[in-house]
């Protein structure tokens, strides 16, 4: 655990040592995060998560032992509040809607700059999602080639409708649930699926997009 309870814990998972040196080094930078473990590959990061568990984890997806999906899946039946980015490359869309389920709270390209990581701990720590808006786009033209980069309001299910517009209201994830008298891992797979489906990489420009497209007015 943080030795500074004013700073978030981190840890990284990546199987390449470069990676993960110069990674931890743009994290030092940002003042209220302290990275106390890193790991090169699931089994290792498993295995001190069964004594420690930090608050947010950086993870890869193609590890060797244990890979990126399997440790998601085995880390958050356990700890469910646990906060997971996965760290991507273009080419493993693939992989993005299995992950989102299993709880993930976004997606990061590993050729990210440090505004956008910035941007990706300041979500996450606040209790919301960040999916990279280039990873979001990537995933809809691997889906259709001839797809928009994005759907409109009309490809939204009605129970998405009703969970973005509650999003609207400032509502929280367990808010929403007890509403809609669903679990709050359901909330938060709809929000997630919400930030696929239109492109929006976090819940402000969900807002934006929920009021230009007539579902919420303010």
């Amino acid at each position: 655990m943080s030795t500074n309870s004013n700073k978030h814990t981190v840890w990284l998972v990546d199987d390449h040592q470069l990676f993960r040196a110069g990674f931890r080094t743009l994290l030092g930078r940002i003042p209220d995060i302290e990275v106390t473990f890193d790991a090169s590959n699931g089994s290792e990061f498993l295995e001190r998560l069964a004594h420690e568990q930090p608050e947010i984890v950086f993870l890869d997806i193609q590890m060797p032992n244990i890979d990126g999906i399997e440790a998601t899946r085995r880390a958050l039946s356990r700890y469910p509040d646990l906060k997971i980015i996965i760290l991507s490359m273009f080419g493993e869309q693939e992989y993005y809607t299995e992950l989102v389920d299993l709880g993930i709270k976004g997606f990061l390209l590993k050729s990210s700059d440090f505004k956008e990581v910035e941007m990706a701990i300041a979500a996450i720590t606040s209790g919301d999602y960040y999916f990279s808006q280039e990873l979001l786009q990537q995933m809809m033209f691997h889906k259709n080639p001839v797809a928009r980069q994005t759907m409109g309001a009309d490809e939204l299910s009605k129970r998405e409708k009703e969970i973005l517009h509650e999003i609207c209201n400032g509502l929280s994830s367990q808010a929403i649930a007890e509403k809609f008298f669903i679990s709050k891992r359901t909330v938060e797979k709809h929000r997630a699926n919400l930030m696929m489906k239109t492109g929006c990489p976090n819940t402000a420009s969900l807002v934006v997009f929920a009021v230009k497209n007539n579902i919420f007015d303010i």
